[in-house]
């Protein structure tokens, strides 16, 4: 009888406990609620509409827009940003590598500058926090513009037009953080709205009933679990080769370039991981992957189902993400070019 008493009792005192706790935290849950209500509904679609335009300062970007199309930030006067990241090729490139000073071919496919702002880090291999700091790297990389920012500094502090501009936009004139910060800005600027946005917005006669299909698809198989957001990707690392092996049936040595975020990390879990590219204006950047080794968007449609999904997805299915794919086209800001 004693025993039981105390049973009693201690189920009693855990009893009165509980609901001394509930009672507690009863304010705390009337609190959340509330400010779940004040919160803006989330999203239905994992994609998200670009702006028209980007907020930034045109006297900046003009000037930024110069120096992206100048050789002059080469070593030997023969490269410019614009050789490498192609406004007529989707601000990429046509070719399977970059060609780099005194024709060196480098070890991996450029990818977009066009709205590259909305990545969350910048190269394949996430090296560079932002656009600012992105743009100091080709320039002094010998296998790119080869050159040597002292020296690069110098020879447009002599040209008039660029001593002048700089003068007016920044205090301390021609440097190379005033150079970069320049280039970002004109980036920055280069936003390419679409079709597909003004249906984001819900005007649903903006995209044919074949790429509304591919869109649905394209959500269907699995794409979205890596390609989201604003620019349809630039938002997480993902590993090349996620369900199986990319790189062993590739048929070819896997390069240092190959390695992905470990080469900045050194860490062997982060092996063969990239930068998920921005699929905006996919259908203009061919050669796909960060190897350039697919030539077109049906072949690597295909293999990010078979190697990212670990799905066979069928011609169907292929030929109606292809379709929706190629809404993403947008069209370049008249500034994005210079005229004459």
């Amino acid at each position: 009888m004693t025993q039981m008493k105390w049973v009693v009792l201690v189920l009693a005192a855990l009893v009165v406990g509980g609901c001394t706790k509930k009672e507690e935290a009863a304010p705390a849950v009337e609190e959340k609620a509330a400010a779940d209500e004040a919160k803006p509904a989330a999203p239905s679609e994992p994609l998200l509409p670009l702006p028209d335009a980007a907020d930034v300062d045109m006297d900046k970007v003009l000037l930024g827009r110069s120096l992206y199309f100048d050789t002059a930030l080469s070593g030997d006067g023969t490269i410019s940003c614009a050789s490498c990241h192609s406004m007529e090729h989707g601000g990429a490139e046509p070719r399977k590598t970059s060609t780099g000073i005194n024709g060196f071919i480098g070890p991996i496919n450029s990818p977009t500058v066009l709205n590259s702002s909305y990545n969350f880090v910048q190269f394949w291999d996430g090296r560079a926090k932002d656009l600012q700091e992105q743009a100091a790297g080709p320039v002094a990389n010998p296998g790119e513009m080869g050159a040597n920012w002292d020296k690069v500094v110098a020879r447009l502090a002599k040209k008039k037009e660029y001593s002048t501009a700089f003068a007016k936009l920044y205090a301390d004139g021609v440097t190379q953080a005033n150079v970069t910060d320049a280039i970002a800005e004109y980036e920055k600027s280069l936003i390419t709205p679409s079709r597909f946005d003004e249906y984001l917005k819900g005007d649903q006669t903006a995209i044919t009933e074949a790429e509304k299909k591919g869109y649905e698809t394209f959500k269907e198989v699995g794409c979205t679990s890596c390609h989201t957001g604003i620019i349809v990707g630039g938002t997480m690392f993902q590993k090349l080769g996620l369900v199986k092996d990319y790189f062993a049936d590739r048929g070819t040595p896997v390069t240092e370039a190959d390695h992905g975020r470990y080469n900045v990390t050194k860490k062997e879990q982060d092996k063969h991981f990239f930068k998920v590219p921005t699929l905006r204006n996919v259908e203009l950047t061919a050669p796909y992957l960060h190897d350039g080794s697919r030539a077109t968007l049906e072949e690597t449609v295909k293999l990010m189902g078979t190697y990212q999904l670990g799905r066979d997805l069928s011609d169907a299915q292929v030929n109606s993400i292809v379709t929706f794919l190629k809404s993403l086209t947008g069209e370049l800001p008249a500034h994005a070019v210079p005229q004459g």
